[in-house]
């Protein structure tokens, strides 16, 4: 899924640039870091079932049994596809009997739950994907080349389509605790994890919440930054 801002030269050589965003940009490491801690913890907590089979599970319950569950590569790969309304789980969470790997899978079912009930921040964020994908690259090059160039109509076009980017931030915020929300609960109703497992899975969660949280200050940042005046 799509959170990551490019960072062009031009603009990282700006000391204001490391004074507005930089701290964020900690904060997103320091957030890498922790997901990764919390997702090796999670990993010494072994569950009878895998993170295909807890996914299943919360789909069936739900009566998703249309929706179906695929391997895909890479790691920590996994997300759900609306369009193909399919589950795609990273081989570690798809095969893994561990705390981490039911908690990711837990968290994408929650996002079929959210499309199946017709979710708005969901839809909204969906709808506004492409356009926040065009414009984390292409708003910034045109805000580039307007300032090159001293062409104000582009440097406008440019923070304009930046800011799609931010309003994509914003609405993924609930999406994400809405995921994780969703997930805690339907994995408490099934009854068969330990205390233990469960709150390593919440820990694994919000470890994965912070990484939005830091995105979206880091997008906000950037765009406060592109609408600061600048002198001839």
């Amino acid at each position: 899924m799509f959170t990551g801002i490019p960072i062009f030269s031009f603009i990282v050589l700006d000391p204001l640039y490391f004074i507005l965003v930089g701290p964020f940009l900690l904060l997103g490491l320091l957030a890498q870091v922790w997901v990764k801690s919390a997702f090796m913890s999670g990993q010494s907590h072994p569950t009878s079932i895998s993170g295909a089979q807890a996914a299943r599970r919360i789909l069936d319950n739900a009566g998703l049994m249309d929706v179906a569950i695929e391997q895909v590569e890479g790691t920590l790969s996994d997300h759900y596809d609306p369009s193909a309304r399919v589950l795609r789980l990273s081989p570690e969470v798809y095969h893994g009997f561990t705390a981490s790997a039911v908690g990711v899978a837990a968290h994408e079912a929650g996002h079929a739950l959210q499309h199946a009930h017709k979710y708005a921040p969901l839809t909204i964020r969906n709808l506004v994907v492409p356009l926040a994908g065009f414009g984390s690259g292409a708003g910034i090059w045109m805000f580039i080349l307007g300032i090159l160039f001293s062409f104000p109509p582009l440097i406008l076009a440019g923070i304009v389509l930046f800011s799609a980017v931010v309003f994509f931030q914003i609405i993924n915020l609930p999406v994400e605790f809405n995921a994780s929300t969703r997930a805690k609960a339907e994995l408490a109703n099934m009854g068969i994890f330990t205390s233990d497992a469960l709150g390593s899975v919440n820990r694994v969660l919000r470890a994965a919440a912070m990484t939005y949280v830091a995105a979206t200050l880091q997008s906000i940042m950037t765009l406060v930054y592109l609408l600061l005046p600048r002198g001839e």
